[in-house]
């Protein structure tokens, strides 16, 4: 593949979409004591509190592994505590704290700002064209993830 061809592939295009994006998140939630993914992990508990580790990595399609060490860091940072359940001693449940609950503003303005970053110059009706390829990108892959047949439609993801 030439040099050129090769900057243009969709595979690069991504990759450099991707690792810039991410590191905009990082600069802008940084500012605010927060990491790239717990947005995600707040706006499931705006939603609704008191969600077990098992729950939320479903919910946010992570290994418990991975929502287990994202709360252990957020505690740490005073926007989550962990409750025993009343029923089950043996079962956790994930809850914000007042930290958690203050950020959620300044949060929701970075992430805007990502966005308006990420898709200036592009009007309405193209960032709504942008937004359509890529949830079909995303199904498509989903299918080949999944072993489903190119028509058969693609389970409902939260979009956090």
């Amino acid at each position: 593949m030439s040099q050129s061809r090769e900057t243009e592939s969709m595979e690069y295009l991504l990759g450099q979409v991707c690792k810039l994006h991410h590191a905009r998140a990082h600069v802008l939630l940084e500012e605010l004591g927060l990491y790239r993914g717990q947005p995600r992990l707040l706006r499931a508990l705006y939603e609704g509190e008191g969600i077990t580790h098992g729950a939320l990595a479903d919910r946010l399609r992570v290994t418990p592994a991975t929502i287990t060490k994202m709360i252990q860091r957020m505690e740490k940072a005073g926007f989550v505590e962990r409750r025993a359940d009343r029923v089950d001693q043996r079962v956790s449940r994930v809850y914000l704290t007042g930290a958690g609950h203050g950020v959620r503003a300044a949060m929701d303005e970075a992430l805007e700002t990502l966005e308006e970053e990420s898709l200036a110059g592009l009007t309405e009706a193209e960032r709504g064209q942008l937004y359509q390829f890529l949830i079909s990108v995303r199904d498509n892959l989903i299918r080949a993830v999944e072993g489903l047949p190119p028509q058969e439609p693609v389970k409902e993801m939260d979009r956090l």
